[in-house]
């Protein structure tokens, strides 16, 4: 049964990863949880999902991310300072880092066995229903917002979107690469797609990032792997299944993406948001041209 006709409704963010590439930065403290400038990146990824209509955040945790969970919980001996301090800006800051509409719930994956099988934590949750999926490393800097606009090539194509970029084919081993006609411009419909390929394998240039909106028989599809690359069960393999009894796309998105996974993506994120941030951003500027950097 299909279920891309459904509306989506419900995003799911695996945050059970170690990060250890920014060690001992996250020894303790969940990479999502690094600030580029005032927010942290899971904030960003929630925000985007809100700004697409998603009003069910799913987030699959595991040890040591419990500063998450308070981050989207409601503070009140915080919020009760502030209040009594009249700091109305700062408290309303703090309130709407969830609005009350949006709902956040935590389900616990018990091995780090993949990015599939954290997915799959996720299936008595999502149900029967089409969902998004946010990898919250990847920073994903678009107007609207990505998601909304994969959301859209979601109802229009009736089918599963991957968010896909354009990369240099000689960094394809760290990607997800698809293959298939484009049917419209910047969407592409696939026929096939390989995780992590060595450049003379790649099918192509086009590489999926971490937005994806899928529907609810992927769970099945991953079910039925074995361990894939690296030991770990591949939602990339699950898609490359699910594409042989229902269509899905890759959209190639408008936007800038940063790769908040690596030390010199989230560099790079933290100085663009900086710069345009309306409190620091104008002396942000002044101090950069000071330092003459190009």
């Amino acid at each position: 049964m299909t279920t891309t006709n459904k509306s989506v409704t419900k995003a799911v963010f695996p945050v059970a990863g170690l990060g250890t590439r920014f060690l001992p930065a996250t020894k303790a403290s969940p990479k999502e949880m690094l600030n580029v400038v005032d927010k942290p990146l899971i904030q960003y990824a929630v925000e985007e999902a809100i700004a697409a209509g998603i009003t069910e955040m799913i987030f699959v945790t595991g040890r040591s991310k419990r500063a998450i969970e308070d981050h989207f919980d409601k503070a009140y001996e915080l919020e009760a300072e502030l209040e009594a301090k009249n700091k109305q800006a700062l408290l309303e800051i703090v309130r709407n880092v969830k609005p009350s509409h949006v709902d956040c719930v935590y389900v616990r994956q018990p091995e780090a066995l993949g990015l599939g099988h954290a997915v799959l934590c996720a299936e008595k949750l999502v149900r029967d229903e089409p969902f998004a999926i946010i990898l919250a490393d990847d920073l994903l800097d678009g107007q609207p917002a990505v998601l909304k606009q994969m959301l859209a090539v979601h109802d229009a194509q009736k089918g599963s979107v991957l968010a896909v970029e354009k990369i240099d084919p000689a960094k394809s081993s760290s990607y997800g690469i698809i293959s298939g006609p484009e049917v419209s411009k910047g969407i592409y419909r696939l026929d096939g797609i390989v995780e992590k390929p060595q450049p003379k394998d790649a099918p192509s240039n086009l590489a999926v990032v971490g937005r994806y909106v899928l529907s609810s028989n992927i769970f099945q599809h991953i079910r039925n792997l074995k361990p894939g690359t690296g030991g770990e069960i591949q939602l990339t393999d699950a898609i490359a299944s699910l594409l042989k009894e229902e269509p899905v796309f890759g959209y190639e998105y408008s936007g800038v993406r940063y790769d908040c996974g690596s030390k010199l993506g989230y560099l790079k994120a933290s100085i663009e948001f900086a710069l345009r941030h309306p409190e620091v951003g104008d002396d942000f500027a002044a101090y950069l041209k000071s330092r003459s950097l190009s």
